[in-house]
């Protein structure tokens, strides 16, 4: 990997990036109250990568809404690098998500009028990169995920497994701090699933960010370095070997 790249690693010291303290979601069904996360603790230091396993309906996208600044908690609060964003304002959260967060989701949300590298550099810009540099870490990233001679080419042109790289291209292009995921593989066949994990890895562990992964898949769950897990609201800890 190249030095434009490296040296977000090299200037990151080893400490917690991401903290949920106390978080608790509440969802009203009519008279009743479901609650969906209750007291949720978690803590994620720099470059370590979390997987969040669960049945459908457990609360996983929940959290990940929550710990992405998506979504606001009932209780509880959430700091990404130190800081406090429970309460900022809608403004500054949107700032916090640009500069700070990575998304990568199930579906790619590529938007289909613009090339792959465009896909990528949009974010760049939109945060106030100038363009010839937000091209040159385009590049690099498609690089790094094997598309750069596809950098051209629309997204309706690209394979599921290529749409898919090019989103964590573009999840990756504002050096977030933090990386989530949810289901990041869910629509690829198992194959390209493979590759496309092991790529996300690569390139996420070489950068050295904190991220929290949502999957279904054990095999995908067990390369990561912790497994946590959903049970009637509460966050628990899993040992990998006890995943089936």
């Amino acid at each position: 990997m190249s030095d434009l790249l490296k040296t977000t690693a090299e200037q990151r010291a080893r400490k917690v990036v991401l903290r949920l303290e106390k978080i608790d979601r509440i969802f009203n069904q009519g008279p009743d109250q479901l609650e969906i996360l209750k007291a949720v603790d978690l803590e994620i230091h720099q470059g370590e990568i979390v997987a969040l396993v669960g049945p459908s309906g457990a609360g996983k996208s929940t959290l990940l809404q929550i710990a992405g600044l998506l979504e606001k908690p009932d209780g509880g609060l959430v700091s990404i690098g130190g800081k406090r964003s429970t309460d900022l304002s809608d403004l500054a959260r949107t700032e916090m998500r640009r500069s700070h967060i990575g998304f990568v989701y199930q579906y790619h949300h590529l938007l289909p009028e613009f090339s792959a590298l465009e896909n990528v550099v949009m974010p760049q810009m939109i945060k106030g990169l100038k363009r010839a540099e937000a091209e040159e870490r385009g590049l690099e990233l498609l690089r790094c995920l094997g598309l750069e001679k596809r950098a051209d080419h629309r997204p309706a042109r690209l394979s599921g497994g290529e749409q898919q790289r090019v989103a964590i291209a573009r999840a990756l292009a504002n050096v977030p701090d933090v990386l989530f995921a949810d289901e990041p593989t869910g629509n690829l066949d198992p194959q390209t699933a493979e590759t496309v994990f092991g790529m996300l890895m690569t390139l996420v562990r070489e950068t050295g960010l904190a991220s929290l992964i949502a999957t279904h898949n054990p095999e995908l769950a067990r390369q990561m370095d912790r497994v946590v897990t959903l049970r009637d609201g509460h966050l628990i800890e899993l040992d990998p070997a006890d995943l089936p």
